[in-house]
């Protein structure tokens, strides 16, 4: 259940109504009706039509809780592992450049533990444990500080003034025929 204050159960609450979830299957073994279940457990029958159609699927286990459902999937030692496989880049694990996108962490956590997350969980996990998305800043493997730095010194201020002159093809004169 999902609260407008992006809130959601605690583990008490929800315990809690696992409780009342595995009263109404005491009820459904009794051949109770879904409403005598709804007006029983103070419920509504749509509720308690989902619960017995879980139980019929699945037995007791169908109405069981499946736990928080923002809990990370991945054990404390996993995470460990994921960061240390992580540390050598992509590079290391195949892939042509060294950007590890969502996408490609998603597929790493697949090849190592086996299950999926989707990007957006991806995206939740790294949060949930410090790690941020950076854009590496692009330069040129050959590039030449200096010669930027002489290039910004004496050629842009000369290509700056020159563009600022009042010549033909300048923004300051005026239109054809306007005064």
């Amino acid at each position: 259940m999902r609260y407008a204050q992006g809130g959601g159960l605690t583990d008490a609450e929800r315990a809690a109504r696992e409780r009342v979830r595995l009263q109404a299957v005491v009820r459904f073994e009794g051949g109770e009706t879904n409403r005598e279940v709804a007006v029983a457990l103070r419920v509504s029958e749509r509720s308690v039509e989902r619960w017995r159609r879980a139980w019929r699927e699945r037995g007791e286990a169908g109405v069981l809780s499946q736990g928080s459902p923002g809990r990370s999937r991945l054990s404390e030692s996993q995470i460990a592992r994921l960061e240390r496989e992580l540390q050598p880049g992509p590079l290391v694990h195949g892939w042509a450049d060294q950007r590890w996108t969502l996408a490609r962490i998603k597929k790493l956590i697949g090849r190592l533990f086996h299950f999926s997350y989707t990007v957006e969980g991806t995206l939740r996990l790294l949060k949930r444990h410090g790690w941020s998305w950076q854009q590496p800043t692009r330069r040129v493997i050959e590039r030449d500080d200096e010669a930027v730095e002489v290039w910004r010194r004496e050629t842009w201020p000369r290509v700056r003034a020159s563009r600022r002159s009042t010549g033909p093809g300048s923004s300051l004169r005026t239109r054809p025929g306007s005064r």
